[in-house]
């Protein structure tokens, strides 16, 4: 398998599980509704668990531009494999968030708050004040790269059975921690990819996707992707 199909099939995976158990908390009639922001949490670190053991021994299982823009910084994955890396973590992306609306059919209808159909597909912030919100989604995603990389001996996610589970427990953790002022969404694909379906698909009544506040879960991620595996390198050279 490739890294671009292992990094799709990964990360559709990840936003199925993830993005499906936000739809099953938010969405009206389903026998989920209102179970609750631990439930949305466990929900995150199984769907990273899951798509890393699918794909871990192909790709390394990122499933995230902000980890593998780390690797790539740290030198553990080559500069000309990043555009098949990222590529297939929006491609699986819009086809997670594809599988989320379609799971959910009769559900969007009856939903008639159209900020909760949003946030089942992208994030969006408890109090929105940009750089505050900025500053947990760097402070979210450093401590995922320096948590993957401490957890994994800098070999990825998803490369042995074990760095797969501590990596969804380590998302879990990120979510009950530090994910109540943005969402956390750590992850520049599993925002802007559903971002741009629900933006796409024929949801009714879903209103605006948000596009002014998009911009933060893309570049914080990738700002604390990135410093999170370059502090790590200098405590832990070589």
């Amino acid at each position: 398998m490739s890294i671009f199909g292992a990094e799709v099939i990964g990360t559709a995976i990840l936003i199925l599980l993830g993005n499906g158990v936000v739809a099953g908390v938010l969405l009206v009639h389903s026998k989920a509704e209102n179970a609750g922001w631990i439930v949305i949490t466990w929900g995150w670190g199984i769907g990273v668990m899951a798509g890393a053991y699918a794909v871990g021994q192909y790709s390394g299982a990122h499933l995230n531009p902000a980890v593998t823009f780390g690797f790539a910084l740290i030198g553990n994955i080559d500069w000309s494999d990043v555009p098949k890396y990222v590529a297939g973590e929006f491609v699986g992306a819009f086809l997670g968030a594809t599988l989320v609306y379609l799971a959910y059919l009769v559900h969007w209808a009856p939903t008639e708050d159209p900020g909760l159909k949003l946030a089942c597909f992208s994030t969006a912030p408890a109090i929105r004040n940009t750089v505050a919100n900025l500053i947990t989604e760097i402070i979210g995603t450093f401590m995922l790269l320096f948590g993957i990389l401490a957890l994994t001996g800098s070999q990825g996610v998803g490369t042995n059975a074990l760095g797969a589970l501590l990596v969804g427990l380590l998302v879990f953790g990120i979510g009950l921690s530090l994910g109540g002022p943005t969402g956390y969404a750590i992850n520049p694909a599993r925002d802007l990819g559903p971002r741009i379906m629900h933006a796409i698909l024929p949801i009714p009544g879903k209103g605006s996707s948000d596009w002014s506040y998009a911009w933060i879960p893309v570049v914080g991620p990738l700002i604390g992707g990135g410093l999170g595996a370059l502090v790590f390198d200098l405590c832990y050279p070589g």
